[in-house]
């Protein structure tokens, strides 16, 4: 049910075009998913979804598992059924969200104790308790549980919770037993580049059908992020799918492709569109600022999105100050249309072996500078 096929490679770099074929269609990498949290992305129906050429999106176990349930999901026929979404879908682990959300967390060897960040009940997680919530879930990926720390942390916090990624990564591999479900395995290490090369070693040696990066973009400067990417992803699969967890800045996925990267996720742009931020092709349009009360121009003259064709940045600032629903609904969906185009373009770049040109010019129209953001 799972066939990952490069069929472009770049010349120019590590970036290549990739068919993933997932038992609810097949993407074209590399790839943008938009983040649906609780089974459901913020604002958006999943016709509009489709409409904006979405093909995969993530929701997260974590959330799901406390409400509503996932054994209520089972019953309704599965994510997929439950939220009425017909493309692919990726859960994560929930790792992230037990260290980042919990009110109180005890890590050990089996799992992590966690309390709630919504009523404060205790739960537990192991590696197996995970797999038996994403087999339910039954997302076309799941991702493995791991230790995500946040950066900095020391060398012997970084090690620890490497050890115990590698150690879950091979539970779950063991527990998991769906075969409609690929099961992604996760780089850790934070920025120690031994602890990371360790990491990815260990997990190709199991032989998992799809590899993520994770543990980045949490803190860490741009330049580090980049240089964990360098030395990390060569020593992935090239046959394999790979992740690159939790990033969704316009300068993130042009380098990210850059190295090698097929999969991203990211709430960056659900997330400013419900502040009143547009992504355009000239950069950020904080849309609430007064400075558009009386500009009758669309939010991005460049953008063929039905936001931009039929509104003007006067009308959605009037309907962000209002607090009306549709000005979230009307900016979300172009920040994802932007995204979407976006990719398409930068497969376009590697299919013409024009990446970086394109790259420089997308850079110095959207930053100001072709170096983009974060240098």
């Amino acid at each position: 049910m799972f066939e990952f096929t490069v069929v472009h490679k770049s010349t120019e770099h590590q970036g290549r075009i990739g068919k993933f074929k997932t038992p609810h269609g097949e993407l074209t990498t590399p790839v943008f998913m938009p983040v649906g949290t609780q089974a459901s992305v913020k604002t958006m129906s999943p016709d509009q979804l489709q409409a904006l050429g979405a093909s995969i999106i993530l929701s997260n176990t974590y959330h799901l598992y406390l409400r509503p349930g996932h054994e209520l999901i089972r019953e309704a026929g599965g994510l997929h059924a439950f939220m009425n979404w017909p493309g692919a879908i990726l859960t994560d682990s929930g790792g992230f969200q037990v260290f980042s959300l919990a009110k109180l967390n005890e890590i050990s060897d089996d799992g992590v104790l966690f309390r709630s960040h919504i009523d404060g009940a205790p739960h537990f997680f192991t590696p197996e308790k995970v797999m038996e919530i994403e087999m339910a879930l039954g997302a076309d990926i799941a991702m493995a549980f791991d230790v995500c720390l946040p950066y900095p942390s020391t060398y012997e916090e970084a090690a620890l919770a490497q050890a115990r990624t590698t150690q879950w990564a091979a539970r779950c591999r063991e527990r998991h037993d769906r075969t409609d479900q690929a099961l992604f395995g996760i780089v850790q290490g934070v920025a120690f580049r031994d602890l990371r090369e360790k990491s990815a070693r260990e997990l190709v040696a199991m032989d998992f059908p799809g590899y993520a990066v994770g543990g980045l973009s949490v803190g860490e400067p741009k330049n580090v992020m980049y240089e964990v990417l360098d030395y990390t992803v060569p020593l992935l699969p090239e046959d394999k799918p790979r992740y690159l967890m939790g990033v969704g800045s316009p300068d993130a996925l042009w380098e990210g492709v850059a190295r090698g990267i097929d999969m991203f996720d990211c709430v960056l742009p659900t997330r400013i569109a419900r502040n009143g931020t547009a992504m355009t092709s000239r950069g950020r349009v904080v849309v609430r600022n007064a400075k558009y009360a009386r500009d009758f121009s669309p939010l991005d003259p460049e953008c063929a999105c039905p936001t931009c064709q039929q509104y003007t940045r006067a009308y959605l600032r009037h309907l962000i100050k209002a607090g009306e629903i549709l000005g979230l609904m009307l900016i979300t969906y172009h920040n994802l249309f932007f995204l979407a185009r976006m990719m398409e373009q930068i497969r376009e770049s590697i299919k013409q072996g024009v990446f970086y040109e394109a790259k420089k010019a997308f850079f110095t129209a959207y930053y100001g500078r072709a170096d983009g953001e974060g240098f």
